[in-house]
């Protein structure tokens, strides 16, 4: 019997299921395992090749009559925010993010909780438990952070940390080229502020800061509410059959 090195990738299919992006479509996905010495080398290759990571897996849709999702990545250094976006930056003027590593804690899987029950109650995270959670942010082989959101304190500026109650959480991955940001979520008591979109805005500005040159934000789906988000963030680069194509509006 032959046995494949644990720095091997091995891919596997999975059976269709219900899309949730587009209604009436269904979804197939090949995905692998992200695990031994060379994790974080698969996983840039990996990500630069349109998958994403959940927990030791990379996954990449793999849907037979459909091409809908489309890797999207954020040109840092290019990147000019929008009026609206400006707007959002303002409101949350008052915001700190503090990265750090990835330990979860009970109040991020409160606020983790009340995101899915009033942002998607219905759907596949729905019943995830705070062991689940714990795994979600615990369980990687490759370099992860997590950023938590609060108020500015008084010596916010010294110690680069917030203080107050938590606003959102970000949990991202550092790629030799980029930010790529595998989940967030927000207290939606606190919706009016946009928390979404002021993430990722700080996640582009982190990623100058920090010299790269992109911030991965998954797949945008055409025609799905769920997803055009991502086409605001201009400009950016999709991954087409024949490559990451820049787009400029």
């Amino acid at each position: 019997m032959t046995q494949h090195s644990r720095d091997t990738p091995q891919f596997y299919l999975t059976a269709p299921s219900p899309c949730p992006y587009l209604p009436g479509k269904e979804e197939r996905k090949v995905f692998t395992h992200l695990v031994g010495e060379r994790a974080g080398e698969l996983n840039d290759l990996l990500t630069h090749g349109g998958f994403r990571r959940s927990q030791s897996i990379a996954y990449r849709p793999a849907c037979e009559a459909c091409r809908g999702c489309v890797s999207v990545r954020v040109v840092a250094e290019d990147f000019r925010p929008a009026r609206v976006m400006r707007r959002v930056a303002q409101r949350n003027a008052d915001v700190v993010g503090e990265m750090r590593v990835p330990v979860p804690t009970s109040e991020q899987y409160s606020v983790f909780r009340a995101y899915l029950d009033q942002r998607h109650f219905d759907g596949g995270m729905a019943d995830m438990t705070v062991l689940d959670y714990a795994m979600m942010v615990e369980d990687s082989h490759v370099e992860t952070k997590i950023v938590e959101y609060r108020r500015h304190g008084p010596d916010s500026r010294i110690t680069g940390r917030g203080a107050g109650p938590l606003l959102a959480v970000a949990l991202t991955d550092v790629l030799s080229d980029g930010l790529s940001m595998v989940y967030s979520f927000y207290d939606p008591e606190h919706a009016p502020r946009s928390l979404g979109t002021f993430m990722i805005l700080d996640h582009i500005a982190r990623a100058r800061r920090m010299g790269l040159a992109y911030v991965y934000l998954g797949y945008w789906v055409k025609g799905s509410r769920k997803m055009d988000y991502k086409g605001r963030f201009l400009p950016q680069e999709r991954l087409t059959p024949e490559g990451w194509s820049r787009v400029e509006r």
